[in-house]
């Protein structure tokens, strides 16, 4: 008899999910499930997987059969909204027992709107009675590599739309750490949340950690943040969500401090290990970064 708590992994085939997968296989004291809309994209992680789409609410209670934890997670459109009450609605008749719950930065009296939409679905996670972890991620390094289509560092020029203003950073493998560490031992991560941020820098300071790791002269140039807005458009983003990051690049711009520069302490007590920092992110991505 099979008495593994079963864990379904949303956004298996993203940065944190993909990094979560791993790390929940090793414990060896969960069973993972990779939920997926193309089923045939998570093959390659080695583990069970069931077709999950966000859009599909017919694929819910299917992919949720004898589920009992759930790592969430949606995608960032205004569509979030909609998608994680269906699908916390179908957990809660489904028997989950748990949720660690992936939401993005800020305190809880944040103005930035796309924030305040994440914590609206933690609002309702805790009214589900579903027992839950929230998870507060700052700014992913994993950014760096691309958002919504656009790469920010070529050629050793950093091009960026928030001025110089200072942001906390997390590697979304720490995330996923964190996660990880959620799911396997419920309790006493029961009703917390988790804010994760590790190290404040502007982008000015970014170059130069990158300069001095990789060995060859990195520069920030700051953009208005009306170019990324039709950048990440034409590109297909999604125009509600966009237009809140558009928003808070503004206020980045214009120099209004938002509290993005928080930084925390809970990575190793949770984990029993110390975060990554930016010049270990450039290390591990030095192809990627070099010219």
């Amino acid at each position: 008899m099979n008495t593994k708590a079963r864990v379904l992994v949303l956004g298996a085939t993203g940065q944190v999910g993909g990094a979560l997968v791993p790390l929940l296989v090793a414990n060896q004291g969960v069973e993972v499930v990779a939920a997926a809309r193309n089923p045939a994209r998570a093959e390659h992680l080695g583990v069970e997987v069931v077709e999950f789409d966000l859009d599909r609410i017919e694929t819910f209670a299917p992919a949720l059969e004898n589920i009992d934890r759930i790592f969430m997670a949606t995608g960032y459109t205004i569509d979030m909204l909609r998608q994680s009450k269906d699908l916390v609605n179908s957990a809660k008749r489904g028997g989950v027992q748990q949720i660690v719950h992936l939401g993005a930065s800020g305190d809880d009296d944040t103005r930035v709107a796309h924030y305040g939409w994440h914590q609206f679905i933690e609002r309702y996670i805790e009214w589900s009675g579903i027992t839950f972890t929230h998870l507060r991620p700052e700014i992913f390094m994993q950014n760096l590599l691309g958002y919504g289509g656009e790469s920010y560092v070529q050629k050793g020029v950093i091009k960026h739309y928030v001025g110089g203003a200072r942001l906390s950073w997390v590697d979304c493998d720490d995330v996923a750490a964190v996660a990880a560490v959620c799911l396997a031992r419920p309790e006493p991560h029961a009703g917390k949340t988790y804010r994760m941020g590790y190290e404040a820098k502007t982008y000015y300071e970014l170059a130069e950690v990158f300069t001095e790791v990789l060995g060859q002269p990195f520069s920030y140039e700051p953009q208005p943040p009306s170019e990324f807005l039709r950048n990440v458009l034409a590109a297909g983003a999604e125009p509600a969500y966009m237009k809140c990051v558009f928003d808070s690049y503004t206020d980045f711009t214009n120099g209004k401090d938002i509290g993005a520069d928080a930084t925390f302490d809970n990575f190793p007590g949770l984990t029993g290990r110390a975060p990554r920092f930016l010049a270990d992110f450039a290390k591990t991505y030095a192809d990627r970064f070099r010219y």
